[in-house]
C-alpha cells in the first residue's frame, strides 16, 4: 500500500470553502474543514456496510500514531472484529473500571455519609482519605482489595507514630466496602477480617496522655516560647485556657463568639454529645482571641488550614507538642484532664466542673437545657483558671484560688 501523505503535506493542509480529504491509502484520510481542523478517519466496511472510524484530532495525533491505529484496526478487521464496536467496548469496560475503582466507591460514601455531619467532623474523614487511604487503594479496582492490602495501609500509618490514626483509618475502610457491598460495587469486605488489637500495638495510654501537675508550669513556659508558628502556639494557650475538645477547638468559627457577653457558644452539631455549650470567656481569653483575629485576616475560622482544608489539622498541634519535647505524655486531651484534676483539688463544685467539661448527664436530653446553667459561678471559675494559669506561666508562687462554692 503506498502511503500518499508526508508530514510536510500533512501540515500545510488547508480547506477553503468546504471540507477536504487527503487520502493516505487503505481507507486512511485526513478530513481537513474551513474552520482549520484536521481530522482523522478511517472509512472501512464490516459485514457489507460502510463504516467511518475517528482516529484523532491532528497534531495531538501525528501522521505516524493515526498510521498506527489504522493498522491496528485493520488487524482486527481481518480477525472478523469490528474496530470501532471493540472501540466502544474498551471504553466502556474502562468506564467500568473507574466506577468500580475504591476511590470512585470512597467518593460515593463520603458524600452518602457525611449528611447531618458537621462541616469540621466531615472534612477531617475527608482528609484522612486524601492523605492516608487513596493514596494507596484508590486506583484498584475494589473487588480486587485484599485483607493483606489493608492491613499494609494501616500499618504504614501505625509507623508514623503513637495515634488513634491507624484505627480510625481501618473503620473508615471498613465502611467503604460495607456501602460497595450495598450498592453492587463488591462482594467481600476484606477489612471486617481484621480486628485493631490483631495488627496495632495497644496505643490507649498514649491516646490519653497527659502530664503530671507539677509539670504543668513548664508546659505554659515551653507555650510561651514555642518556635512554631504563631497560630499554633496560640492554640496552645486556647487549649490550656478553655479546655475544651481538640475539634472544638480548631473548627471553631469566629461566629460562634459573643465578645460582648463575653461566651462562646457552641452548637450541638459541633460538640460531640450533641448538645449546646457554652464557653465563659477570661480576660486573658479574650486577649488570645484579639491576637488569633489579626492573624487569620478575613477566614471564616479561628484556626484556618491551608490549601484545601478549611482549619487547622489535629496533627498540627501533635507535632507541636512534639516539638516541645511532649511526645508520648501530652495529648489536647490531656489539658481537660489537668484542668478537671487542679479544678476538684482546689475545690469547686463537681458539677460546675463537669458541665464545662461538657460531660454528657445520664439523660442527655436534660443536657441540651442544662448548657447554660450555673453561668455565673462558670465564669468565676474560668476566670480564676486563667489567672492561674498566667501566674504559673510566669513562675510566681500561686496559693490555691479559692472555690465559689
Amino acid at each position: 500500500m503506498r502511503s500518499a501523505l508526508t508530514d510536510v503535506k500533512v501540515k500545510q493542509s488547508k480547506a477553503e470553502t468546504k471540507a477536504r480529504k487527503f487520502s493516505d491509502g487503505g481507507g486512511l484520510f485526513l478530513l481537513v474543514t474551513p474552520a482549520g481542523g484536521k481530522l482523522w478517519r478511517w472509512k472501512y466496511r464490516y459485514q457489507g456496510k460502510p463504516k467511518l472510524m475517528a482516529l484523532g484530532i491532528y497534531p495531538d495525533v501525528s501522521l505516524t500514531l493515526a498510521r498506527e491505529r489504522h493498522r491496528q484496526g485493520r488487524e482486527l478487521l481481518a480477525t472478523g472484529v469490528d474496530p470501532m464496536e471493540q472501540k466502544k467496548a474498551n471504553k466502556l469496560r474502562a468506564r467500568e473500571a473507574d466506577e468500580n475503582s475504591f476511590a470512585s466507591v470512597a467518593a460515593k460514601w463520603l458524600e452518602h455519609w457525611r449528611v447531618g455531619k458537621s462541616a469540621q467532623h466531615g472534612g477531617t474523614v475527608s482528609r484522612r482519605l486524601d492523605a492516608n487511604i487513596l493514596p494507596f487503594l484508590g486506583a484498584r479496582p475494589i473487588g480486587t482489595i485484599k485483607a493483606p492490602d489493608v492491613v499494609a495501609v494501616v500499618k504504614a500509618i501505625e509507623q508514623r507514630g503513637p495515634t488513634d490514626l491507624p484505627k480510625r483509618t481501618l473503620q473508615n475502610i471498613a465502611q467503604i466496602f460495607r456501602y460497595g457491598i450495598a450498592h453492587g460495587y463488591a462482594e467481600h469486605n476484606p477489612a471486617s477480617e481484621i480486628k485493631p488489637g490483631d495488627i496495632l500495638k495497644s496505643t490507649q495510654t498514649i491516646n490519653q496522655a497527659r502530664i503530671d501537675t507539677k509539670e504543668l508550669p513548664d508546659l505554659l513556659k515551653a507555650i510561651e516560647v514555642y518556635r512554631g508558628t504563631q497560630m499554633t502556639r496560640l492554640a496552645f494557650k486556647l487549649m490550656a485556657l478553655t479546655f475544651v475538645r481538640t475539634s472544638e477547638l480548631i473548627g471553631a468559627p469566629w461566629d460562634e463568639f459573643d465578645f460582648e457577653a463575653r461566651r462562646w457558644n457552641i452548637p450541638p452539631e459541633r460538640m460531640k454529645m450533641k448538645t449546646p455549650h457554652i464557653v465563659p470567656l477570661a480576660r486573658q481569653t479574650l486577649e488570645v482571641l484579639e491576637s488569633l483575629k489579626i492573624i487569620s485576616g478575613n477566614s471564616e475560622y479561628l484556626f484556618p488550614g491551608e490549601r484545601k482544608h478549611p482549619t487547622m489539622s489535629k496533627n498540627t498541634l501533635l507535632e507541636g507538642l512534639e516539638r516541645m519535647g511532649y511526645k508520648g505524655r501530652m495529648t489536647g486531651h490531656g489539658f481537660r484532664g489537668l484542668a478537671s484534676t487542679i479544678l476538684h483539688e482546689r475545690g469547686y463544685a463537681h458539677e460546675h466542673i463537669e458541665l464545662q467539661l461538657a460531660h454528657a448527664p445520664r439523660n442527655a436530653v436534660s443536657a441540651s437545657y442544662n448548657h447554660a446553667l450555673y453561668l455565673q459561678p462558670r465564669s468565676k471559675m474560668m476566670q480564676d483558671w486563667a489567672d492561674f494559669l498566667e501566674l504559673t506561666q510566669r513562675g510566681a508562687k500561686v496559693l490555691p484560688f479559692r472555690s465559689v462554692g
